[in-house]
């Protein structure tokens, strides 16, 4: 297997600032996501982000060279001499990335420019789990519609995520949505507090789905809720009357576009702010992702989400 990320452009842009829709000519998922990890991390070592947590190790004499900023001024003002403080990678976290594999997540407003939601819930997915991953910690994988379909326990290193790449790239797509049951059973397998990550497109009962997440919260997990929506649904596009359907129930209609978009537009707003409103206040993070754009950002609130652990 070529363990080496392909050039993720020819212009020699980072992969992790391509729109899904450049990122899908890069091959496999293996492949993309780890042409994006390769290209997020590059972008972290050139910036002033220092990148995940970490705790004080030992203490060594100072060096030329060395930054200034990790000298011990404590042991310095006793002794005399200069010390640098050395820091490790915290390596403790566990972390559960649960995705959504409903019918509602296969559809994209734009099949020939726009990759569907679960498309991008894979990638996203695999991406975050090899960023984990590569910073010492454990990672494990539910795939779920109305149940549970897949449970890969969390364990460490690079035959993990091989095992997530593989049951990514070939699980099928599901039926309704229903993610409290999936919730339920993360929040009694995690024996540990740690990190658990859902995307979802939130096509579902709002309220049945806010109580499985402030249940894991209060059993002392971190929650961070990454919201997918495709450009097509937050504006209503098209003109005339448009036959609706959907996929998960069946149900059509009928609505005049022009008529409609306004409200529409409204009302998704609506729907955003009520999901920021039951989370907030329970401590849950929630970040809505755009599926038509690079998947940097989204990779930074994780970034920063697990900066704030231990």
């Amino acid at each position: 297997m070529n363990t080496q990320p392909s050039s993720p452009d020819p212009r020699g842009r980072r992969a992790d600032l391509l729109t899904p829709a450049e990122l899908a000519g890069l091959g496999g998922l293996e492949v993309r996501a780890r042409s994006v990890v390769e290209g997020f991390l590059m972008g972290l070592h050139r910036s002033p982000h220092r990148g995940f947590s970490a705790e004080f190790a030992e203490l060594r004499n100072y060096r030329p060279g060395d930054e200034i900023r990790h000298i011990d001024w404590r042991m310095f003002a006793r002794s005399g001499r200069y010390y640098v403080k050395q820091f490790e990678e915290e390596t403790n976290l566990r972390a559960f990335l649960l995705l959504d594999i409903s019918a509602s997540m296969d559809w994209t407003s734009h099949a020939e420019h726009q990759p569907t939601k679960l498309w991008y819930g894979r990638l996203l997915a695999a991406a975050l789990s090899l960023l984990l991953l590569r910073q010492g910690d454990r990672a494990g994988l539910v795939l779920f519609d109305d149940e549970v379909r897949e449970w890969l326990p969390d364990r460490g290193g690079r035959r993990q995520w091989v095992e997530i790449t593989r049951r990514l790239s070939t699980n099928t797509v599901g039926g309704e949505t229903d993610p409290a049951a999936a919730l339920r059973t993360a929040a009694l397998r995690l024996r540990r507090r740690g990190l658990v990550i859902l995307i979802s497109d939130l096509l579902l009962d709002g309220e049945e789905a806010a109580r499985a997440l402030k249940f894991l919260r209060h059993r002392g997990h971190q929650v961070l809720v990454l919201h997918l929506l495709d450009p097509g649904e937050r504006e209503l596009a098209g003109s005339g009357e448009v036959q609706f359907h959907d996929p998960e129930s069946g149900e059509e209609m009928r609505v005049d576009v022009p008529e409609m978009r306004a409200a529409y537009r409204e009302a998704v707003d609506r729907a955003v702010e009520e999901w920021r409103r039951r989370l907030g206040p329970q401590g849950i993070e929630y970040h809505l992702v755009d599926t038509s754009l690079p998947l940097a950002r989204t990779l930074r609130a994780v970034l920063t989400k697990r900066s704030r652990l231990g």
